[in-house]
Order: structure tokens, then sequence, then C-alpha cells
């Protein structure tokens, strides 16, 4: 386990006002050939962060994408986004170390971290502490049916925003904020706005951001990351746009 100060560049962005966006990529949504394709545009627009991981994913594609991804995007951060503790692996920079602070699951809380603590202390990546929180935004979805939680609902930012703040006291070091992948809609900039207003970590947002006007309103309602997987899959041609319009942000703050 080591500190790489990918944490500390997050931290820094937060403070200045600076936006960012990641890009999820669940290997088991992607061809070698397909992926290679969005690594390529990631690498041009380019992206802040790559983020590896899903709900289900077997473990030589867990592999097999990490290196493409360090070999094409060697200068862009990659950071695990593990469904569960199988989903470790050394080629990346760092991990999101996920309690999944909106349900009352104790294996998603803390158990699952238990059992991953003693691999990530043996590892050569940063471990970055992260309350993950799963919002109702429309139909069940995948990460919702495997954690067996129940999400805060959609229209309770008050919920959320204690729930984030509650992570924080924890000593968690970011929130992310997750509608899920495939997500009917994104969260609500109301909630978004809540919760960074009631925090003083970084926030990340993701689920249902399909368009550059959803990216830059999560953005300007206070989210510092903007997290888009799905979309990015079904169109790689919106990685240039989602981040110009993210990054413009940046420039008139």
């Amino acid at each position: 386990m080591t500190e790489n100060g990918i944490y500390k560049s997050i931290s820094e962005a937060h403070r200045s006002g600076k936006k960012q966006i990641a890009m999820l990529v669940d290997p088991d949504g992607l061809s070698p050939a397909a992926l290679e394709k969005q690594l390529l545009l990631a690498k041009e627009a380019p992206v802040d962060f790559l983020f590896l991981g899903g709900s289900l994913i077997w473990e030589d594609k867990l592999n097999a994408s990490a290196s493409l991804m360090q070999q094409i995007c060697p200068h862009i951060p990659l950071l695990l986004f593990p469904g569960n503790p199988t989903q470790l692996n050394e080629k990346a920079d760092g991990v999101l170390f996920l309690s999944l602070i909106s349900g009352r699951n104790p294996e998603l809380l803390i158990g699952q971290q238990v059992v991953a603590a003693p691999l990530l202390k043996t590892m050569d990546i940063e471990v970055i502490p992260t309350g993950y929180m799963l919002i109702k935004c429309g139909s069940t979805t995948t990460v919702e049916y495997i954690s067996q939680t129940m999400p805060i609902p959609y229209n309770k930012p008050e919920v959320a925003g204690c729930t984030a703040f509650a992570g924080e006291l924890l000593g968690l070091k970011l929130i992310f904020m997750d509608g899920g992948s495939g997500a009917d809609k994104p969260i609500s900039t109301q909630m978004i706005r809540t919760v960074s207003g009631t925090i003083s970590i970084p926030l990340l947002v993701g689920g249902g951001i399909r368009t550059p006007e959803q990216a830059s309103a999560a953005a300007t309602a206070g989210a510092d990351i903007i997290v888009v997987g799905n979309a990015f899959e079904k169109d790689p041609s919106l990685i240039k746009e989602l981040t110009e319009a993210v990054h413009g942000l940046s420039v008139e703050s």
C-alpha cells in the first residue's frame, strides 16, 4: 500500500474549483477492440481519470483491461472501482476503497473490506477510503440487485446530505453518489447541491449522465468529478463532448 498523490491532486482540484471527469470501464461490457477505441478517445480528450470495475467481472478480463489501459493511457491515473475483493489488481495506480454507506448490508459496509485489507497491505497502489452512496434513479440497477440494499430515494436530498456527512465524520476521504449503471436518469441537481453544501470533501457523481448538458448541470451543482461509463460504452464520441463540457466549467470558475 502506498501514497502516490492521486488523492492529493483530487483535493487540490476540489479546493480550486477545478471540475474533472472519469471514464468508468466495465471489462465485461467491451471487447478488446472496443476498449482500445474508447481508450484512444479518452487519451485524446483527455479525461482526468480511468476507473475500472463493475458488479460482475471475470478476473482475466480485469487483468487484460488493466494492462491495456496502462499501455494506451499511461499518464492518466487508473483507479479500481471494485465490486468485490477479487477485483484488486496491482496494475492500477490506486483503488477506491468503497464502503456502501447508503445501505445496511454489513458485508458491504465492512465485511468485504476486512477481506481486502491484507491484500491491499501488500500491494503498491494508493488506497482512497470512499463512501459509496446508491441513489434510486429509476428501475432496479445491477449494483442495487447485487448489493441487496435499498438506495436513497431520489426525492430525499436531506437523507443523502446526512448520509454523506456521516461518512465524512467517520473519516472517509471521498463521497461517490451513484445512480448505478444504466440509470434511467441522473441524480437530481438539488440532491447534488445539498450534499456538496453539507460536506467539505470531494464529491463524485455518476449514473444516468448521457449528455454534455447533464454533465455540466451535475458539475455546476457541486460535483467535483463526473463519472461516466454506460454512455461512453454505447457512444464513444461522447467522450470528447462531455470532457469539454466539464473542463469548460473550470475555465469559467
